[in-house]
């Protein structure tokens, strides 16, 4: 290879990098939805949230396929490409769940930020609905990686042992919160499996 190749290839990840390192910071220092700590031991946590305001749509298919066509639809949105209006702010974390709407797919969910009511907020196009999430209490485990269906499935496992050994009693399905853009390498990614439990 020759050196002006090499100086270009070093170059281009350079710059990979250092793009990587602005998302990164410009990702934690995002808004997230305010909510209590009741409990954190190492990577678990027990969290009471607020009711949350949400913008969501559900897409057929796989999970990584419906997500993304899940995540386009509702930045579609909140970017105001297919309306009028203002922006949105974009929030963390992106919420997803297996839909329970009748058919096979995914369900995708956008927090929206705490200065926008139901009333305000710009009205969405075909296949995204506005709605709350009421007030509950969640456990939580967070790891990174990037997050294929084998290590959900194995952070859930992990999950619902905790939350039986804690005593504590499940009220919902897993959900799954994705706090980075697909350009943070995976050992920053920040992921969580979530479970709403009883109120304790």
């Amino acid at each position: 290879m020759e050196r002006g190749t090499k100086y270009l290839l070093g170059g281009l990840g350079a710059l990979a990098a250092a793009g990587a390192a602005f998302f990164y910071l410009r990702e934690t220092r995002g808004g997230e939805p305010a909510h209590d700590m009741l409990l954190k031991k190492g990577r678990f946590e027990l969290r009471a949230y607020p009711a949350l305001l949400v913008a969501e749509t559900v897409q057929t298919g796989d999970r990584e396929r419906a997500t993304n066509r899940g995540f386009l639809k509702l930045a579609s949105y909140i970017f105001a490409e297919e309306r009028p209006g203002e922006p949105i702010e974009m929030t963390a974390p992106v919420l997803t769940e297996p839909s329970s709407d009748g058919f096979s797919g995914w369900k995708t969910r956008f927090i929206m930020p705490p200065e926008w009511t139901a009333e305000t907020l710009p009205t969405p196009g075909a296949g995204v609905e506005i709605n709350d999430i009421p007030a509950r209490t969640v456990a939580v485990i967070r790891f990174a990686g990037y997050a294929d269906d084998a290590l959900l499935a194995e952070k859930e496992a992990e999950l619902r042992r905790w939350i039986a050994d804690n005593g504590l009693k499940i009220r919902g399905d897993a959900e799954y919160a994705s706090y980075n853009s697909p350009v943070i390498p995976g050992p920053l990614r920040r992921t969580e499996v979530m479970i709403e439990v009883e109120g304790v």
